[in-house]
């Protein structure tokens, strides 16, 4: 049973940094891909970056190229996202998403997901 649980959401101003983790159970990551989603209020699951498995590298949405970053440490099973010069439109709640293959950045090719951590930034 996968388990996936994200953490280190919360309240910052704009231009400010946060961290995120998730922590999973159940698999091996190593093997599989992770990335992080959001959604706001009122819209769609949005994809946000992924980790490929195999070391394939990783990928971003544009809209947080340059300003975040996904990473790893297999040997704790947790992923991590770090996300710098927070903007408003960021506020969303966060998801950890895991697959055994990376086929691309819909929701839909995603079969496990963490319940969720909501970051808000403020002006």
């Amino acid at each position: 049973q996968v388990q996936l649980v994200e953490s280190g959401g919360g309240l910052v101003q704009a231009g400010a940094s946060l961290r995120l983790s998730c922590a999973a159970s159940g698999r091996t990551l190593g093997t599989y891909t992770m990335g992080w989603f959001r959604q706001a209020p009122g819209t769609g699951r949005e994809f946000v970056a992924a980790s490929i498995s195999g070391g394939a590298g990783t990928t971003y949405a544009d809209s947080v190229k340059g300003r975040f970053t996904i990473s790893r440490d297999n040997a704790k099973n947790t992923l991590y996202l770090q996300m710098n010069n927070l903007k408003l439109e960021d506020t969303a709640v966060y998801y950890c998403v895991l697959e055994p293959s990376y086929r691309g950045p819909s929701p839909r090719y995603y079969t496990y997901w963490g319940p969720g951590t909501q970051v808000t930034v403020s002006s």
